[in-house]
């Protein structure tokens, strides 16, 4: 991955995953009990940061944690060196008595990637946790007969007891792509974006689809641009719910633009000299790029900068 993709937020994760230990409760116990155990918190989807003046500090001591509320779930993400690294939720009310701690702050992921509230070392490992938690939350139910299901493997499978059924966390793959076509390149907008915000065309990745299929697919659903080649660059977690973004470079064969009028509101083609006046905030119709720590900044970068083709 080069230098430009790496340093996006959510990239860095050090964590030794350690899934020889996720089935050894007595083990992970001990680890837990240690001096240096640090816990990450939740409060539903929101995360619980320690303030230090005018920093942030994102791990509590299982004791500090088990002090802000309730444990709803407790899991085992992994090793920082020897450190071993827990998440923590606790019931989403908490999030409204804690915002009135001046010693704590309640705020959610992409905020603390966006401001850098946090090392990057730290983020990838809530990124983890976030998606992780979220999936616990949303998967009570076994899927194959209805029952409730349990959390086994220090939080890394769900068992169905009824059925003997295991189920296992998700990640959605997600195709995110800038086409081009010599100098110019084409982006979208969806309504939720804040004003005056274009990016990169994205979508899901269907069952039975390829990297390259998806793109092209996608593109021509949303834009109704034909691709010929596409070229894969980087993937960066996106813990919004729980998605992987799979970003390409794609070559636009058609000029002319259909907007579904559904995922996006808005789509035209820039050259790579609004694309750079955006990405530096100076663009005369005031258009902005996605935010730095956002994989499409980093793939629309690559092409307006550093001069990449598909």
């Amino acid at each position: 991955m080069s230098d430009r993709f790496s340093k996006l937020g959510y990239v860095t994760n050090p964590l030794d995953r350690r899934a020889d230990l996720r089935d050894r409760p007595e083990a992970l116990q001990a680890l837990r009990a240690g001096a240096d155990a640090g816990v990450l918190v939740f409060a539903g989807d929101v995360s619980i940061l320690k303030r230090q003046g005018d920093a942030c500090e994102g791990l509590f001591s299982p004791q500090e944690a088990d002090a802000l509320g309730t444990a709803r779930e407790t899991l085992f993400l992994g090793l920082d060196g020897t450190r071993p690294l827990f998440a923590q939720e606790i019931e989403a009310e908490a999030a409204e008595r804690l915002s009135t701690v001046g010693s704590l702050m309640v705020i959610d992921a992409r905020s603390i990637a966006v401001q850098g509230l946090l090392p990057a070392s730290l983020i990838g490992p809530l990124a983890e946790a976030k998606a992780l938690l979220h999936w616990h939350r949303k998967h009570k139910f076994c899927a194959a007969c209805g029952a409730a299901s349990r959390v086994s493997s220090a939080g890394w499978k769900r068992i169905c007891d009824s059925c003997t059924a295991e189920h296992f966390p998700r990640t959605d793959p997600v195709v995110i792509m800038l086409s081009v076509k010599g100098d110019k390149c084409v982006l979208g907008r969806q309504a939720r974006f804040p004003p005056g915000m274009y990016s990169c065309l994205a979508g899901f990745l269907e069952p039975g689809e390829t990297i390259e299929a998806a793109v092209r697919r996608e593109t021509l659903e949303e834009a109704g641009v034909r691709t010929g080649h596409v070229r894969y660059l980087a993937s960066q977690p996106w813990p919004f719910p729980a998605s992987l973004m799979m970003g390409c470079l794609a070559e636009a064969l058609n000029d002319d633009l259909t907007v579904d009028g559904e995922e996006l509101e808005h789509a035209r083609w820039f050259t790579r000299d609004e694309v750079r006046q955006m990405l530096e905030g100076t663009h005369p119709e005031g258009l902005l790029a996605p935010q730095p720590m956002a994989i499409a900044n980093a793939i629309m970068k690559s092409w307006a900068l550093d001069g990449e083709t598909p």
